[in-house]
């Protein structure tokens, strides 16, 4: 996967088309992302013994999107990543619109 916690990523795809944000979680195993602040559900929680001193009620937290509908911002539009071996053999990941390094 070219996408890694950290990166500032678009939606290209579904609901919150057009939004950015930072990517919070990362699950290779099911090619899915948490971005902050994008797809927000609402969630109902009940208060038990081991969330001591919280009450029961909605939260509101970020669902997981999948890979194929986020894509790497760079300068404000959506980019592709490449890879790229440099002269001291370490693996760097590059902008495929500017060659530049991600």
């Amino acid at each position: 996967m070219k996408i890694k916690k950290g990166d500032e990523v678009i939606v290209i795809a579904g609901k919150d088309k057009g939004a950015t944000g930072r990517v919070l979680r990362v699950d290779p195993r099911s090619e899915r992302v948490v971005v902050e602040g994008v797809n927000i559900i609402t969630k109902n929680i009940k208060a038990d013994a081991a969330r001591a001193g919280k009450e029961s009620g909605q939260v509101k937290v970020e669902a997981p999107l999948h890979v194929s509908n986020v894509a790497l911002v760079e300068d404000g539009k959506p980019v592709r990543a490449g890879y790229r071996v440099d002269e001291d053999g370490t693996k760097v990941r590059v902008s495929r619109r500017s060659g530049k390094e991600i």
